[in-house]
């Protein structure tokens, strides 16, 4: 089995196509329709299904173990640099909206200046999109709101923020200084959907008030939600960032009594040793944010943070 063999792999898994896995790898069709075969017969199974392109079950499990395999590789030239010069390597990141919003000028200001030799690839999308990437290897680190539900992956929190009811300044619950649950169950309300962190929150602090709200849509999705509230189609609960400095003009962030702080969390695979540049974006992700001279309203750094027990 050969280091290239696993590159086709993953390659077409990555990119849909023989022919578009050539291109990404560097090479013809013809070479990764020959590593593919010879892996194929090491393995003594079919990995890609000829008729669809598509993984077979056997192609999926060998595909997560290379993603790993890659990985080490790779950290090999990544840990050497280290010793010997700046870190060198890429790291990909995931990250919820919410906090790319207000992390990610900050990273990418400290990243350049003391990491310059680091090329970071940022993801954005919902802790349902993400954990499976980092749990694969797609993404090397995320931050992803509290909790993680995959057990390969283990987390310290970054900061927390206020979960909000977020209306135009004429809706009737924008005119209180605060909601109760009781307060907003008349209203249709623009919901995420079941099962997201977000929305076991909301749904845990209702029910223990003894209220099921009446979600007028639900969607995995808070930029969308927020989205459809600025225009004009109904309130929202959704974390404080969402709203921006520009559009308090014409809505209000209503404090909703008895709903706890949403967890923003740092996550990483919990086996394996990361690579150099995995570890410094790691540990400069905590200290950006423990740093941070502004932080938007409705956020809340915590005074004694974990360690991130990366950086040797």
């Amino acid at each position: 089995m050969e280091i290239r063999q696993l590159e086709a792999l993953v390659g077409i898994a990555e990119h849909g196509t023989f022919s578009s896995a050539a291109e990404a790898l560097g090479t013809v069709q013809s070479n990764i329709s020959n590593r593919i075969a010879r892996l194929e017969s090491e393995l003594g199974s079919e990995l890609i299904d000829r008729a669809s392109g598509a993984l077979t079950e056997s192609g999926a499990v060998v595909v997560e173990r290379a993603r790993r395999i890659l990985g080490e590789v790779s950290a090999i030239a990544s840990d050497v640099s280290e010793l010997t010069a700046d870190i060198r390597g890429r790291v990909s990141l995931g990250m919820i909206g919410t906090a790319g919003r207000w992390i990610v000028p900050l990273l990418l200001a400290a990243q350049r200046e003391l990491y310059p030799h680091i090329s970071l690839r940022i993801t954005e999308g919902t802790n349902s999109v993400i954990e499976p990437q980092l749990v694969s290897g797609v993404l090397d680190l995320a931050v992803l709101a509290w909790p993680v539900d995959a057990p390969e992956l283990s987390e310290v929190d970054l900061y927390s923020e206020d979960l909000v009811l977020i209306a135009e300044k004429t809706h009737p619950l924008a005119q209180r200084e605060s909601v109760t649950f009781a307060d907003i169950e008349p209203f249709e309300i623009l919901l995420p959907f079941p099962g997201t962190p977000i929305r076991r929150e909301i749904d845990d602090a209702s029910h223990a008030q003894g209220i099921n709200l009446r979600p007028l849509i639900e969607l995995d999705g808070l930029r969308t939600i927020a989205s459809l509230t600025f225009d004009g189609h109904g309130p929202s609960i959704l974390p404080s960032t969402m709203l921006s400095s520009h559009l308090r003009a014409n809505f209000r962030a209503v404090p909703i009594q008895g709903i706890a702080l949403r967890r923003v969390c740092l996550v990483r695979r919990r086996f394996g040793f990361p690579a150099a540049p995995v570890r410094a974006i790691h540990a400069l992700l905590s200290t950006v944010v423990r740093e941070a001279r502004q932080v938007p309203q409705g956020v809340v750094i915590p005074e004694n943070p974990e360690s991130p027990q990366l950086l040797p």
